[in-house]
């Protein structure tokens, strides 16, 4: 039996759920699972969805004229843009339903509120991690960025070395870089000497689809709609779960070896 640490940070709540699959997945195979997730940041200047509030909006906009058209979310992987009026309407900021997004927001942080704060004591549990984030930008959020380089001493003192990591993702759209954000996180964990695992495609056929769902060889992705209404797909839920198994096995192979 191996320890697995499924460790996510989730604006909208579709990386929410895609962590409980993760966690089950490997749950259903007798492995200890922890599920934690990376806190939004305490400045209410720098939440995620701030330009998501009407107010705040209108305010940078000063009542007209452009407006920004959205901050990288689970929803999607562009961040700004500018928008139509300064309530949001028209262009990218029509599309991605600004202000909307904002009830939805603080909707998802409170059902999120009973999930522990992750800590670099539960890095040092885990035989085995799965990350799970969404796509800002074609890369991890500052939040997850920020918990890695606060968990140096994990890195120099070479406490992760040998763990299999395996990463899941979400983005607006297909091309919203939900690939890249996870090929680009790589590079970190190896800093750290974790082991990447990927998701091969002979085990998920799911991804082997012209439907608009997520997933790659490089690990499960859900699309979550440029207004983030999108909720995950079965499919997508059910590679998440093999991903949390597939590291839990790679795990409790590994514990003899690191």
């Amino acid at each position: 039996m191996a320890n697995v640490l499924v460790i996510y940070f989730s604006a909208y709540g579709h990386i929410h759920r895609m962590a409980e699959a993760a966690a089950k997945g490997a749950a259903d195979e007798g492995h200890a699972v922890r599920l934690a997730r990376i806190p939004e940041f305490r400045s209410p200047d720098n939440v995620t969805a701030l330009l998501d509030h009407p107010g705040r909006r209108k305010e940078r906009a000063g009542g007209g004229g452009h407006g920004n058209g959205g901050h990288g979310n689970d929803g999607h992987g562009h961040g700004h843009g500018d928008g139509g009026d300064g309530d949001g309407n028209g262009g990218l900021a029509g599309a991605f339903r600004i202000g909307a997004r904002w009830e939805k927001y603080e909707a998802s942080q409170r059902e999120q509120r009973g999930v522990p704060e992750a800590t670099a004591d539960d890095l040092r549990w885990a035989d085995g991690i799965v990350w799970g984030y969404p796509t800002y930008y074609g890369s991890m959020p500052a939040q997850v960025k920020s918990f890695l380089d606060l968990s140096g001493s994990l890195c120099s003192g070479g406490e992760l070395e040998g763990k299999p990591t395996g990463i899941m993702t979400s983005a607006g759209s297909i091309h919203t870089g939900h690939e890249a954000a996870i090929l680009t996180a790589i590079v970190p964990l190896l800093h750290f000497g974790m082991v990447f695992v990927g998701l091969p495609y002979t085990q998920n056929p799911e991804y082997l689809t012209a439907d608009a769902i997520g997933g790659s060889p490089y690990g499960p992705s859900t699309l979550a709609g440029p207004d983030s209404s999108r909720t995950p797909d079965e499919r997508e839920l059910t590679m998440a779960g093999r991903l949390g198994a597939r590291v839990a096995r790679f795990a409790e192979a590994a514990k003899g070896i690191r």
